[in-house]
């Protein structure tokens, strides 16, 4: 007899994706049965995911679910994906004691980012840190993370946080963006960006759904970080196209959003997903990452004649 979960994301984008098909195939291949569910803010992709079997519901700042104890009943393992406004969590502030009653929960995951330590010019950081996020993306996910952790020391929420580096995956790294026509080659000396694949950060998150320690935060990134420069320059040539020239990062003319990843100059330690959860990273390094995110696409391209971001089979993740 199987064991049936569900998983229930509040916020169903592309990492939440990754891990309900992650389960679903795992169900397929002899291992518990997963009931998937979550939110989106937008009617299309809500009739998207409902047509896959993913019961999805309508949930953003201004509206919360219109009914919130019948979606949530018989949620095992709530992950928690939603950007945070100035005010924190919208999951938490509209949402909190509906989680609360829950009795069937086993484990909750927030996604947060390593933005939460600001800039360490350019030494290495791991979450025994003390929190100083420099911008306003940063001190926003601190926030959230201060909400989440309350409800576990107050109440023994079971509550685990996940600070992820910069996401990619297929259909999401930096072929994209060369295809795209997009990419620039901003060459800021010293500086380095940590990054993870979409596939390691579901190794991790089912690493600790097996093996939850509620209270928990880990950082979630590979074993290289890189100059963003260099990752264009290998994705041009594992496409077989020239680099865009490197421009000096005083004259890139870069939009405020982009400044303010700049600034922020950090080396992101990872030893806690390994030594505590087990994980061995798929991907330790964007080499590997980008090399795997081709292959699935030409091996996609190779089934269906056309682009398939999924890598290879007819499920594609949403964005």
């Amino acid at each position: 007899m199987t064991t049936k979960n569900r998983l229930f994301c509040f916020g169903y984008g592309y990492s939440c994706d990754y891990l309900g098909h992650a389960l679903q195939l795992e169900h397929e291949l002899g291992g518990a049965q997963w009931q998937i569910a979550g939110t989106t803010r937008d009617p299309a992709k809500q009739e998207a995911l409902a047509a896959r079997g993913i019961a999805a519901h309508l949930f953003d700042y201004e509206h919360p679910l219109n009914d919130p104890r019948s979606f949530l009943e018989g949620t095992t393992h709530l992950l928690i994906s939603t950007p945070p406004g100035d005010e924190g969590d919208p999951t938490f502030l509209m949402h909190a004691a509906d989680i609360l009653d829950l009795k069937s929960l086993q484990w909750v995951g927030y996604l947060s980012t390593t933005g939460v330590y600001g800039d360490r010019g350019g030494e290495w950081v791991d979450e025994s840190a003390t929190l100083h996020p420099g911008n306003q993306r940063g001190t926003r996910r601190a926030k959230a993370e201060g909400q989440w952790l309350s409800l576990f020391h107050s109440r023994g929420l079971p509550v685990h946080i996940f600070r992820l580096a910069g996401i990619y995956g297929p259909g999401r790294s930096a072929l994209d963006s060369i295809r795209a026509g997009v990419a620039r080659r901003i060459d800021k000396p010293g500086h380095a960006f940590s990054r993870v694949h979409v596939e390691d950060i579901v190794q991790v998150l089912r690493a600790s759904m097996t093996s939850p320690n509620p209270g928990e935060a880990y950082n979630v990134c590979d074993d290289h970080p890189a100059p963003s420069h260099e990752v264009i320059d290998h994705a041009c040539q594992l496409l077989g196209r020239q680099s865009p020239p490197l421009i000096p990062f005083e004259a890139a003319d870069l939009a405020p959003m982009t400044l303010s990843f700049y600034a922020d100059n950090k080396r992101v330690k990872n030893e806690r997903i390994k030594a505590e959860l087990g994980v061995n990273l798929k991907y330790p390094n964007y080499q590997a990452g980008l090399q795997a995110c081709l292959d699935a696409e030409e091996h996609a391209v190779s089934l269906f004649g056309g682009d398939n971001s999924g890598g290879g089979t007819s499920w594609q993740p949403f964005s």
